[in-house]
């Protein structure tokens, strides 16, 4: 228990690290903004509750929210997201359900079945931060394209660091 208190707490710290000191400071383009953090949320446990769930999505939110000047931006889509995962979980569970100790991980439950998992909740926290960032209907399908190429961006570097860092 203690195990995997310190690898997530070691995790946090690494994800909002990178977050703020890499992907925050490389600029792409006024469309692109990947935001990775949310592997945070996508590798809790199964069996954590749901109001723990939501304290730290906006303990992560927040804290993104601190380094980039975004009061409640960050905090507001990540505790949005981390309201729908465990509905997604049920929703792309397994046949034989959950084991339980086992965590949303590539290696325990395969790519389709990570890809699927992380193209939801990415693409739901993305769009509600966009939206929320525009706070107009006028933008649209700018809204909409920093949605999808963020998202795309996010997933991809999200499942990358299955493949080279989580190998579990």
């Amino acid at each position: 228990m203690i195990k995997v208190i310190l690898r997530n707490i070691i995790c946090f710290v690494l994800i909002v690290l990178f977050q703020v000191l890499v992907l925050n400071n490389v600029q792409f383009s006024s469309l692109l903004n990947p935001f990775v953090y949310t592997l945070f949320i996508l590798l809790l446990p199964f069996e954590i509750s749901g109001w723990f769930l939501l304290i730290l999505a906006f303990i992560l939110g927040f804290s993104i929210d601190a380094f980039t000047n975004t009061p409640g931006l960050h905090a507001s889509a990540t505790v949005f997201m981390a309201s729908f995962r465990p509905m997604v979980l049920r929703g792309i569970a397994p046949r034989d359900d959950y084991e339980i100790g086992t965590f949303p991980r590539l290696s325990q439950y395969g790519f389709a079945w990570f890809v699927k998992y992380t193209v939801i909740l990415v693409f739901i926290h993305h769009l509600f931060y966009f939206v929320i960032e525009a706070f107009s209907s006028f933008n649209l399908l700018t809204v909409l394209a920093r949605t999808f190429i963020s998202s795309i961006v996010a997933i991809f570097l999200i499942v990358l660091s299955q493949f080279i860092i989580f190998r579990d």
